[in-house]
């Protein structure tokens, strides 16, 4: 509609009104009610360090997600790239005092394809270690069609990891509450 054509007290009047309502408080929604464990977790967040500040929100929002989740004990392992990984989740594997690994990293495409050979060799050997060991091991190691070195792709892929935190907090939980049934089945001559 035409604004000229209205009459000026109805145009003051909306103009008051919408000036004086309150947009909506967002309300949180409750807080889920996640279940315990039989026996304390464990686990190992192996973290490469090229381009730190944003692999570190998956850190960050995954411990967050985790304590909510009753796994309380993190311990934060640090290696120069995804590459390194692998070899320290083995090695943290083996000491048998995790249950349960988690990696984080972030491989770009550097034009010349290397990126893709570094991020399914660190996948893959991620797998192994898991079958290897039993030690379940998750991935946060993500390998983007397309990262520039600008500012935009900094705080599109820091709130990517964030979410990439949380969810890798959720896999790990689930698995190891799994695992801990399964095993207890096993124990019990069920399975």
């Amino acid at each position: 509609m035409n604004q000229m054509l209205q009459d000026p007290q109805v145009q003051t009047s909306q103009a008051e009104t919408s000036q004086t309502t309150q947009p909506p408080v967002p309300v949180d929604p409750p807080a889920t009610a996640h279940p315990r464990f039989a026996k304390p977790q464990r686990v190992a967040f192996v973290q490469a360090c090229w381009h730190r500040d944003v692999v570190a929100e998956a850190r960050i929002a995954f411990v967050k997600e985790a304590e909510a989740r009753h796994l309380t004990h993190v311990d934060v392992f640090e290696v120069p790239g995804s590459f390194e990984i692998p070899l320290h989740a083995q090695v943290l594997a083996k000491t048998r005092r995790y249950t349960a690994i988690v990696a984080a990293g972030l491989v770009v495409d550097g034009g010349i394809y290397r990126h893709e050979f570094v991020a399914d060799t660190v996948i893959k050997a991620l797998m192994d270690v898991q079958l290897r060991t039993e030690v379940p091991v998750f991935s946060a190691v993500l390998t983007p069609q397309q990262f520039h070195e600008t500012e935009v792709h900094y705080d599109f892929f820091r709130r990517h990891f964030a979410i990439k935190g949380v969810e890798v907090a959720a896999a790990c939980a689930e698995t190891l509450h799994g695992l801990e049934r399964l095993r207890g089945q096993v124990a019990a001559g069920i399975v």
